[in-house]
């Protein structure tokens, strides 16, 4: 964060300073609400949840050297108080992205939002100085407190925004108002909440909605090929870039193609010329994602050239995405178990359908150990039978339907489509899949496992690779 005196800090969140001796010290590291993640010159948040309260670790985070503490009370050591610390916390980053007139670049969807910007953020940093969104902390919280870790030598931020209801993205482009926004598609994550697709595109369109005018620098980059993405044309006055497949897009990609390994190879076009990019992740739906990124690289100035290098060398940032590990005996295990939706887990099957054709020309099988996926409302039974029957359409080997009554429809799904015998199997929990696995699998065998977070199906990814002590992880 740039050095700011708690003086200021107290007046720009409207705070009253408690047991301060100085006012005029410096907070000079960042902001942080982890104790435990406190260095010399922090600023320690305290927030109250529900099994742990923040103001209780107070001591604590000062005696590792923060410079303050941020909380709702008085905690014995020097401390601004304030009403509400989430408040605060915005308030304070809406100020320091303020001062520092840094270029904001914003994104959201309903999938691929992370690793979008673990690509957007790979190749802007060889242009310039750029802060982003580590992993997933993309909400009230985790916004602000990736938008202090910006310094006076930041010239990009990128920024993950999620929204589970509408409002959520138009506050949280008010607390650090983007020049680019980019949104990647309108999917069914969520759904359940939101109450339908419209609903969802609604509130992903606040985010063009906050972008400047044309004049003033304002640029939204659109999904060509999602007619809900492409229709929010209309909701915003920036200046509109289309990325995708599509003719009329300003960034698109032609002569899509899988290598033998399952990683996308295909040429891009930008406005200013063209050039061949092979990604390094898994899977043809990175190539939407990678277009995204090359969309807003092409608008702040890189060429064609240096973003189609950049891209190729870009891997993964952020866990449990596409993560691939082949074991010393030649298994190959695909941890997607971040999270899941109808559409990241057609695209996950198809990569792992593209990875397995290697394998199974060697006598290798393929493996799908699928959980639920959750918030989908009247639309769950469909979409977890849709997904067990693109198993069986995709020639995947094995289907392990792990769970409960979600789970359970995945595996009918799959049985209906033709699926029988030892071909698909439904287990009750992640410990069932692992002793399954662990008795079953063979070398070449490739394993994607995929769930909504709440399942926790990173646990069986974790057990699979505990057997081997090496692995080289792909796409790093």
């Amino acid at each position: 964060m740039i050095a700011l005196s708690l003086a200021e800090i107290a007046e720009i969140v409207g705070g009253q300073s408690y047991d301060i001796p100085d006012p005029a010290v410096l907070v000079t590291g960042p902001v942080v609400i982890d104790s435990r993640q406190v260095e010399p010159g922090a600023l320690f948040a305290a927030f109250a949840g529900e099994n742990v309260d923040g103001h209780d670790y107070a001591r604590r985070a000062m005696d590792a050297g923060a410079a303050a503490v941020l909380a709702t009370r008085p905690v014995g050591v020097p401390a601004i108080v304030v009403d509400d610390v989430q408040s605060a916390l915005g308030a304070l980053a809406r100020a320091v992205v303020g001062r520092l007139g840094t270029k904001v670049v914003a994104l959201t969807g309903s999938a691929g939002k992370t690793s979008t910007k673990d690509l957007i953020a790979q190749v802007l940093q060889r242009k310039a100085p750029t802060v982003w969104t580590p992993g997933s902390l993309n909400n009230e919280i985790g916004l602000p407190l990736t938008a202090l870790r910006a310094t006076q030598d930041t010239e990009h931020l990128v920024l993950e925004m999620g929204a589970r209801g509408i409002g959520h993205i138009r506050y949280l482009t008010e607390l650090t108002p983007p020049s680019i926004g980019l949104v990647l598609n309108v999917g069914s994550a969520h759904i359940g909440e939101f109450g339908g697709r419209e609903q969802i595109a609604q509130a992903k369109g606040e985010l063009v909605e906050a972008l400047p005018p044309a004049e003033q620098g304002g640029v939204a980059v659109l999904n060509a090929d999602d007619p809900l993405v492409r229709a929010m044309e209309k909701r915003t006055h920036a200046r509109v870039i289309l990325f995708g497949e599509a003719d009329e897009a300003h960034v698109r990609a032609e002569n899509v193609r899988l290598t033998g390994s399952g990683q996308p190879s295909f040429r891009l076009h930008t406005p200013t010329g063209c050039s061949d990019v092979t990604l390094r992740l898994y899977g043809e739906h990175h190539v939407s994602n990678a277009l995204a990124a090359a969309a807003v690289a092409h608008e702040l100035g890189m060429s064609v050239d240096e973003i189609a290098t950049a891209l190729s060398e870009a891997g993964t940032l952020s866990r449990w995405r596409m993560e691939v590990t082949e074991r010393p005996d030649g298994v190959t295990i695909v941890n997607d178990a971040y999270n899941a939706n109808p559409e990241s887990m057609r695209a996950a099957l198809r990569a792992l359908a593209a990875m397995g054709k290697a394998a199974q020309a060697k006598g290798g099988r393929t493996w799908a150990v699928l959980g639920q996926m959750a918030e989908l409302g009247d639309e769950a039974l469909a979409e977890h039978d849709a997904v067990g029957r693109l198993a069986v359409r995709l020639n995947v080997s094995k289907l392990v339907a792990v769970g409960g009554r979600e789970a359970s429809w995945l595996q009918l799904g799959a049985y209906n489509e033709g699926s029988w015998g030892e071909e698909s199997v439904h287990v009750s929990d992640a410990q069932a899949a692992i002793d399954l696995l662990r008795s079953e699998l063979r070398p070449g065998d490739v394993v994607l496992v995929k769930a909504s977070r709440s399942v926790g199906l990173e646990r069986v990814a974790q057990a699979l690779l505990d057997t081997s002590t090496e692995g080289e992880v792909a796409g790093r």
